[in-house]
């Protein structure tokens, strides 16, 4: 027990967070989503907006602290717009819904005089696109006669990615890719990401969502460079934010956006990749 005790610790101390915590929520979240979609369809949308939600009341309180400030409640009042929007008339819903939020913003940062208004303006561009905007393909893919399926294709996705990624980094992990970005990113987390995502889509691709199993395995690289990539992106922003974690709200995990910096970037691929796949295969 004392030696279970020690490795333990020593996978946490190498990966920076606890893993049973983390386990935990990643478990208790894809539970969630899973009832969500196949009970309810539409509380699924409102849990991806929630999750939207508290992203911004993260990212809004992260930009606080380098004295960039947003429209916040504002910010979220059109981010539900736009998943309302995205419910009722799709990805022309979205398009149109952003295309209108951003002059609101841009009119209500206007109120407050010219001093900051770029940096203002440029964070509340950044968050609308960043989180209601890509989310929004989220719902996308619920809102589907298969969206229980693609959902949870997508979940694998990026599940094994995220996963796999971290496990074989912690155990074998000596290569690090960007180390002033990510110090615990390494190039073996990354074949191991590539090949375990391969593995999940080509098998999602074939059984659950009855396509060739070699384009779930072409889409899993896609998913690997978009999610990875995704996890970068928000690497940067806190550290050039100076923070460790963009909230404390997911045990395990940091804040809300600690958990969709993955997701956010991969389901428009996903979602794109699907409709090729619907519309010409």
């Amino acid at each position: 027990m004392d030696d279970l005790h020690s490795l333990n610790d020593a996978i946490n101390r190498r990966a920076g967070r606890k893993l049973g915590p983390s386990i935990l929520v990643s478990l208790s979240l894809v539970a969630l989503i899973w009832v969500s979609l196949a009970f309810q369809p539409i509380v699924f949308a409102g849990v991806v907006t929630l999750a939207v939600v508290l992203g911004i009341r993260e990212i809004s309180r992260a930009f606080a602290q380098v004295e960039t400030n947003i429209p916040t409640n504002t910010l979220i009042a059109v981010s539900i717009g736009l998943s309302i929007a995205t419910w009722v008339d799709g990805v022309e819903g979205l398009a149109v819904a952003t295309a209108v939020a951003l002059p609101i913003l841009l009119i209500n940062i206007l109120r407050r005089g010219p001093e900051g208004f770029v940096r203002s303006a440029t964070a509340t561009t950044l968050a609308l696109i960043y989180l209601p905007f890509l989310a929004g393909f989220i719902i996308l893919l619920g809102h589907n006669e298969k969206g229980l399926e693609q959902v949870m294709t997508f979940v694998i996705l990026v599940g094994c990615n995220d996963t796999f990624g971290y496990f074989v980094g912690v155990l074998i992990g000596k290569h690090l890719m960007v180390p002033n970005i990510s110090p615990k990113k390494s190039w073996e987390g990354l074949a191991g990401s590539v090949v375990f995502t391969m593995l999940g889509g080509a098998l999602m691709f074939h059984y659950v969502l009855d396509i060739h199993w070699h384009i779930g395995a072409i889409v899993a690289i896609l998913i690997v460079f978009t999610a990875t990539s995704g996890d970068l992106i928000e690497s940067a922003m806190k550290r050039d934010l100076h923070l460790k974690d963009m909230g404390s709200l997911l045990p395990g995990h940091g804040g809300v956006l600690d958990r969709l910096d993955s997701v956010l970037l991969s389901a428009p691929a996903l979602w794109l990749t699907l409709e090729l796949v619907r519309r010409y295969l």
